[in-house]
């Protein structure tokens, strides 16, 4: 499943919209961007790591890398 695909998936099983995540990302970063700005970025996949790291931290999520086999 793409990214956006999961991301979306997360944000709405943990209760919060899309609006509402940027919103917060908005306060913490004391910047404007717009719900459409960010929506672009998941449908084109243009999404930066850490910008998916601060996604998922709001949502009480964190990243984990685990080595296979």
């Amino acid at each position: 499943m793409p990214l956006k695909d999961d991301l979306k998936a997360l944000i709405i099983k943990n209760g919060w919209t899309i609006t509402a995540v940027v919103d917060e990302l908005n306060i913490r970063h004391s910047t404007n961007t717009s719900v459409q700005n960010f929506s672009s970025k998941m449908i084109r996949g243009t999404l930066k790591y850490s910008e998916v790291e601060e996604v998922l931290d709001i949502l009480g999520y964190d990243i984990t890398w685990t080595r296979r086999g």
